[in-house]
């Protein structure tokens, strides 16, 4: 892992390029799309080497794990934990929705041309067996060429939990291999790192010189009000479980943590985020190696708390945009379908579809949706932020949880 005294240079260095990119997008207008490249080689960047990086870090921290005494328990807690926020997340966007009314006031005519049927036959929710059998692969290895991160999940655990199992001189070289595979991806992908500054002042440059505020002034309110829920999210649902069951400060969590959360707001993507993440969570919030690689490899696939909070303020939008009244029925297809739909979305930057699943679910018309897509750029970037704090949140609440376990086993 890089030094501290690095990891804040580097920090610094990508404040300043975001805030440069900001101003040059403004200045340049649609110009500024000549610095798109450079954002788009640095993500490209990051995406070669994660999959692989994911994972070995799976295989390697399920192994770890696996072959503890609380293994079940601290699987239970961090995918419970996952479970349980994401589906905070969906009432506090509902609740926000239906107290603040983003979709009332906007008049329709400004945005009669973005209205389209494109998206119409998008949104089909697959069945509970379909489900499951979408996340079994059926050829691991064309699971990682294409990237499908839940079968990779899915394929990494298992094969990890049967490492665990094996006898001590088989299993030791085994785990010497891939941590050593997973320690070369690591030094690579924070290489890779030292070009974020770059990567981020073209990312933002052509999202500010692309977008600019005229088609965003449309929906600004909604933006405003997405923006207050995930402060909200952020530092009182996190910090209070990182205070009660991590055991940890607030303040210290999040002064630590706000290193990665500027990289996941110019990057958009919690893959890219990750290296960042590890390294703060190990080397500045003293969390083990053996809980990060199992946890926030995990979490930047599965939690997804930001585009919860979108799902259901974009469901409470657009109902209110086309004068659709939403009963407890049409709530409870938003939260089922918002919460199951958020896991295993895929941590990487772009438009998000599952949108489209949770309006039909509760019946709200999609043709306005690429008056959000045009701007889910902005929207990306907060909700990655949050995301990527869930992630060291329940890392730091495993470890502890981890910890105390371990203790009581020596005691007993």
């Amino acid at each position: 892992m890089l030094k501290n005294k690095k990891s804040f240079s580097l920090g610094f260095w990508i404040i300043i390029a975001m805030i440069l990119g900001i101003i040059v997008g403004k200045i340049m207008g649609t110009n500024a799309i000549i610095f798109k490249p450079l954002g788009e080689i640095f993500v490209k960047l990051i995406k070669m080497v994660v999959i692989p990086l994911v994972a070995f870090s799976i295989i390697g921290g399920a192994a770890s794990i696996g072959e503890s005494k609380s293994a079940g328990k601290i699987g239970a807690t961090t995918f419970g934990y996952y479970l349980s926020t994401t589906a905070f997340a969906v009432i506090l966007g509902l609740l926000f929705g239906e107290i603040f009314k983003p979709g009332i006031g906007i008049d329709l005519t400004r945005v009669q041309s973005l209205f389209s049927l494109e998206y119409a036959d998008r949104g089909d929710i697959p069945g509970f067996f379909e489900t499951i059998k979408g996340i079994i692969p059926s050829n691991p290895v064309e699971s990682l060429v294409s990237g499908n991160m839940l079968q990779i999940l899915f394929f990494c655990l298992l094969l990890g939990f049967g490492i665990s199992t094996l006898k001590k001189d088989s299993k030791e070289p085994v785990l010497k291999v891939v941590n050593g595979f997973a320690d070369a991806l690591v030094f690579v992908i924070l290489k890779v790192m030292y070009l974020a500054p770059l990567g981020v002042f073209g990312l933002m440059a052509d999202a500010v010189g692309t977008f600019g505020y005229d088609i965003l002034g449309l929906v600004i309110k909604l933006l405003g009000i997405y923006t207050i829920a995930l402060i909200l999210h952020t530092f009182i649902v996190y910090g209070s479980a990182v205070r009660v069951l991590g055991k940890m400060s607030p303040r210290r969590f999040f002064s630590k943590v706000y290193k990665a959360q500027i990289v996941a707001l110019s990057t958009a993507s919690s893959m890219a985020t990750l290296p960042v993440t590890t390294e703060i969570c190990e080397d500045e919030l003293g969390v083990s190696k053996e809980t990060t690689s199992f946890v926030l490899p995990l979490g930047a696939t599965i939690n997804m708390d930001g585009n919860a909070i979108y799902y259901a303020l974009a469901a409470c939008f657009f109902a209110q945009l086309f004068g659709v009244e939403l009963g407890i029925t049409q709530y409870i297809a938003i939260i089922f379908t918002a919460t199951v739909g958020s896991i295993g979305q895929a941590g990487v930057p772009g438009p998000s579809l599952l949108v489209v699943a949770v309006l039909i679910a509760a019946g709200i018309p999609v043709e306005g949706l690429p008056l959000l897509f045009g701007v889910d750029r902005l929207f990306d970037m907060l909700r990655t932020a949050v995301n990527i704090s869930g992630d060291a949140s329940c890392a730091v609440i495993v470890d502890k949880i981890a910890t105390q376990t371990s203790s009581a086993n020596i005691e007993a």
